[in-house]
């Protein structure tokens, strides 16, 4: 293989090469779980155009970074671009509550009908950045274990420990919320 700067980029052998069939494969595997994601994280669930803007966004760095993208962690990578995605929109937005969660559920996700509960977005909104992203990726998007972790950029075990300390906090302050309505 020619190693010079301008020969064409050949895939390793031992994993299937990540060209147009491939990207087609994976847009059709994940566009609307990426655009899911974005929905749910957009204030009032944002427009469609935007959650498709977004998702779009994605797709397109999936696709001049496709030799980064792993096998068989696709969706992880893909869930973590969008992170950085989403963040880099919220910059060029104005300041957004991070309280904001949609009211609308989706067809095929029944955790996000626990999001319409006013009580459920009020706990939710005294935990850290860090804990509520860690526990909406696990309850609205499904992932876990090594997904998660490739998601946060951390080991199994960090994931673990991460999700385990987020649902901790949460159970602490779902339990500071019910003490406060009783009082």
């Amino acid at each position: 293989m020619d190693d010079s700067p301008g020969a064409p980029h050949e895939p390793p052998h031992d994993r299937p090469a990540h060209d147009e069939a491939w990207f087609s494969a994976l847009f059709d595997a994940h566009s609307r779980a990426l655009y899911s994601y974005f929905v749910r994280r957009l204030p009032d669930g944002g427009r469609a155009s935007d959650a498709e803007d977004l998702a779009a966004e994605v797709l397109a760095t999936a696709w001049r970074r496709r030799d980064d993208v792993p096998d068989g962690a696709e969706l992880p990578w893909l869930y973590r671009t969008a992170g950085y995605v989403l963040a880099n929109h919220r910059r060029k937005m104005r300041a957004l509550p991070v309280a904001i969660v949609p009211d609308e559920p989706d067809d095929v996700d029944p955790a996000t009908f626990a999001a319409s509960d006013d009580a459920v977005r009020s706990v939710l909104a005294t935990l850290s950045a860090r804990d509520r992203r860690i526990l909406l990726l696990v309850a609205w998007d499904g992932l876990s274990g090594d997904d998660l972790a490739r998601v946060l950029g951390v080991s199994r075990g960090g994931a673990d420990a991460a999700l385990s300390r987020a649902r901790a906090r949460l159970r602490d302050a779902w339990d500071a919320h019910e003490q406060a309505v009783d009082a």
